[in-house]
């Protein structure tokens, strides 16, 4: 491409960006740290007093050695002695850390027991920020806690943590970027536990399973959205910005370029912290970014939509500053894209790039040049599970059309099996289903299912008390087959041999036959099993006013 029609994309990609504005709450939800500047140095004795020296601002500053002086050359002790000589250093050893900004507790040994280290030292209950210089980091986190500093022994960032700390002392606000509707969760139904995904993504431990509810704490989240990605039903979202926001944003973005570049755009994801600075005008013109708070807040459902809305490729710019645990997860949700791609006859379009290769993307490009989807879709967004599946039920419509099924280990997507033959229609599935994907048959003995509905929580399974329910993961490319109501088991009620009324099903009725119907207690009046509730009542009384000492026999 000339390095004229370079310029115009360009020019054209500004105009774009300029006209299109992420909406956002005005007035954001919001979580308050208050401190005090309480600050607790952990590390060498050394290092400790020496960091402790350059914050003698703070309102109270403890020492815990935990480590052995690092040097013992003669000035350097000269100069530890002579510096904070009015702190106080404890050489306890140390259980625990926990908290954040504000409320820290540290938990150490103290005569013979556990003790909080702010109560021992500075009769507070917390801490308000830790300074931590040991070799190891005392909290074991991908993203530590606002006002936990971990610098090991790098200066340069001490340097900077003791440049910050002072500027906490107050009251600070933070966003609550994620929220939860507990209707929707699939976590865990009448004491069945089910879905446990979010559980497994969040670097900063903030998500927690209390009373059998999902929790978020917000005072620990750092807006990952981990957990909103890897949520099948939508319970967790994210709210900065809302998944509608998003969803219009980039819908806006593409559109408008498509339709003033005469050309379908490069849609580049990044994070608004480290992988903004890597963003320069080099980029090519064609490429368009979009900058989130992290990488993970775009998940498969926006991917998608974004090609079949209309772009030709999607990046999301990785660097060294993302958190393991979410490379794993962006890692895995890229193979299913892809996987979903691959399986209806187009290129592997999504792809996960790390700054280096921002100066020459031209060789990963080629491959969706001929893969523009000719007719964007009209699709609008609504629910995070419609709106991917709308999404693939397009990108399918302007590729091979398929109808198969891609089976895949792991993914919320697929079917329930059942074996009728050992079904008693108890409907103890349809009560525990959290997406409505099992539905009874109302007046009639039936049970149903809806495969798109189906996050493949295992509920269903673990409640069936005939453990005749399997689950079969799977995308299945057939939309009609997917959404359409399919007839797992029916049949005919039983009718009672007295009063006629249908009170259940034939298969729980012969069920009861099998399992109780030899029994001593149930031999002598069998026919009682086949009746309803008030017949069988009533048959009870007749036989007692024909022979009242039977009983008592």
């Amino acid at each position: 491409m000339t390095s004229q029609n370079q310029e115009a994309l360009k020019q054209t990609r500004q105009q774009v960006l300029a006209q299109t504005q992420m909406l956002q709450n005005l007035i954001p939800p919001t979580v308050s740290y208050t401190t005090e500047g309480n600050v607790l140095i952990i590390g060498p004795e050394d290092l400790a007093r020496l960091a402790a020296d350059k914050l003698s601002t703070m309102t109270q500053r403890v020492i815990l050695a935990n480590e052995a002086i690092t040097n013992q050359d003669e000035d350097h002790l000269e100069r530890v002695m002579a510096a904070a000589t009015d702190v106080e250093s404890y050489y306890n050893k140390l259980i625990g850390v926990k908290g954040f900004l504000g409320q820290f507790q540290v938990s150490v040994e103290h005569e013979n027991g556990a003790a909080e280290l702010s109560v021992v030292s500075i009769r507070k209950p917390h801490f308000d920020i830790v300074l931590d210089l040991s070799s190891t980091a005392c909290l074991n986190l991908e993203m530590l806690p606002p006002g936990y500093f971990y610098v090991g022994q790098d200066a340069a960032k001490l340097d900077d943590a003791l440049a910050q700390i002072p500027d906490f002392i107050g009251q600070f606000d933070k966003p609550r970027y994620v929220k939860i509707n507990a209707d929707l969760c699939a976590h865990d139904r009448n004491g069945i536990n089910g879905c446990n995904r979010c559980l497994n993504f969040c670097p900063a431990d903030a998500i927690s399973s209390v009373a059998k509810k999902i929790e978020i704490d917000p005072y620990l989240c750092h807006g990952a959205g981990s957990c909103s990605s890897a949520c099948p039903t939508g319970a967790i979202s994210y709210d900065l910005p809302t998944p509608q926001a998003l969803y219009s944003y980039l819908n806006k973005v593409v559109s408008r370029f498509r339709e003033q570049a005469q050309t379908a755009p490069v849609i580049l994801f990044h994070d608004n912290a480290i992988g903004a600075d890597f963003i320069t005008e080099n980029l090519a013109g064609d490429i368009i970014p979009v900058g989130l708070e992290e990488i993970t807040v775009a998940s498969i459902d926006h991917w998608l939509s974004v090609l079949a809305w209309g772009a030709r490729q999607v990046l999301i710019l990785n660097t060294d500053a993302t958190a393991p645990t979410l490379t794993q997860m962006l890692k895995g949700e890229l193979s299913l894209a892809n996987s979903i791609l691959d399986e209806m006859g187009q290129p592997q379009r999504i792809s996960l790039i790390d700054p280096s290769m921002l100066n020459d993307l031209s060789s990963m490009l080629d491959i969706s040049l001929d893969w523009p989807v000719i007719v964007p879709a009209a699709l609008a967004s609504t629910t995070k599970r419609n709106t991917l599946f709308e999404a693939i039920d397009h990108l399918n419509s302007q590729a091979g059309e398929i109808d198969t099924c891609l089976s895949l280990n792991n993914i919320p997507f697929g079917k329930v099996s059942v074996n009728v033959e050992k079904c008693t229609l108890c409907m103890s599935c349809v009560a525990i289903c959290p997406t409505v994907a099992l539905q009874d048959g109302g007046d009639k003995p039936a049970l149903y299912f809806i495969e798109q509905n189906c996050v493949q929580c295992g509920l269903c399974e673990a409640a069936c008390p005939e453990k005749v329910i399997s689950l079969i993961p799977q995308i299945n490319f057939d939309k009609t087959v997917r959404q359409q109501q399919h007839t797992l088991k029916e049949e005919a009620p039983f009718e009672c041999i007295r009063c006629g009324s249908a009170f259940a099903t034939q298969s729980m009725v012969h069920r009861m036959l099998d399992m109780v119907g030899a029994h001593s207690a149930f031999s002598a009046n069998i026919e009682r099993l086949k009746m309803c509730g008030d017949c069988r009542v009533k048959d009870m009384f007749e036989d007692i006013l024909q022979d009242p000492e039977k009983q008592l026999r």
